[in-house]
């Protein structure tokens, strides 16, 4: 069943609005000056990781609209771990396979996931409809209290809810069930790197540790899982 929001639940919906998009993921989530319900970590990648992944976005985008232009094709780009989420549009299969080549080619980027459309560009309405679903469903996260909304990013497309973070396998089972139920959401498809509970636990008792670039995704830990689209 979808999930609807009664006013009461604003304040929340306001709250994974500010963590969606731009703003998502770096910080604690502050609601009266405390952190929410305790259940907000810390990213889990390193400081330096971090740091390697907004480094390969900034890269990957400029060199996208260098090449290819921003009336051309939209496209977001989104790393973590060095794993590279592609969602956006572009107008046919050959600018499509030029996006990934170019964004593959970006110092540091470990794998490609291209989940770019053939289709028109985006309208201003569908965007603001993504990021009001992408709110949604982290409002949801923190709502439900046993998912760490900040080690789950979200990227929503059209309706297409993309989930990426460190997680367990009991995280990435909780937090796609959790995403199913928002309204407006069409599917969900999961790019999580998989982390065992005793990885978990050890990350949980430790400060984040910074480490070097190029030597992110070794610290990081952690291995790819397929991506899957439910």
């Amino acid at each position: 069943m979808k999930r609807t929001f009664s006013p009461r639940t604003a304040q929340r919906l306001v709250l994974g609005a500010l963590l969606s998009g731009s703003l998502a993921g770096c910080a604690p989530i502050l609601v009266g000056g405390a952190v929410v319900g305790g259940l907000v970590a810390t990213d889990r990648r390193t400081s330096g990781a971090q740091l390697e992944d907004e480094t390969i976005e900034l890269r990957a985008s400029n060199r996208v609209r260098e090449t290819l232009g921003s009336e051309r094709v939209h496209v977001n780009v989104t790393s973590y771990n060095r794993r590279v989420l592609l969602t956006g549009e572009t107008p046919n299969g050959a600018d499509r396979a030029a996006v990934e080549q170019i964004v593959a080619r970006v110092e540091n980027v470990q794998t490609v996931v291209n989940e770019l459309q053939t289709a028109p560009i985006s309208s201003l309405g569908d965007r603001s409809n993504d990021t009001l679903i992408t709110g949604k469903v982290r409002a949801s996260f923190v709502d439900a209290r046993d998912v760490f909304a900040n080690s789950v990013k979200v990227v929503t497309e059209r309706g297409v809810v993309y989930l990426l973070g460190r997680v367990t396998q009991r995280e990435a089972d909780r937090a796609t069930s959790i995403a199913r139920g928002v309204a407006g959401v069409t599917k969900v498809v999961r790019v999580f790197d998989i982390i065992s509970e005793a990885e978990l636990a050890r990350v949980a008792s430790q400060p984040p540790a910074p480490s070097t670039t190029g030597n992110a995704a070794a610290l990081a830990g952690g291995s790819p899982a397929p991506v899957s689209r439910d």
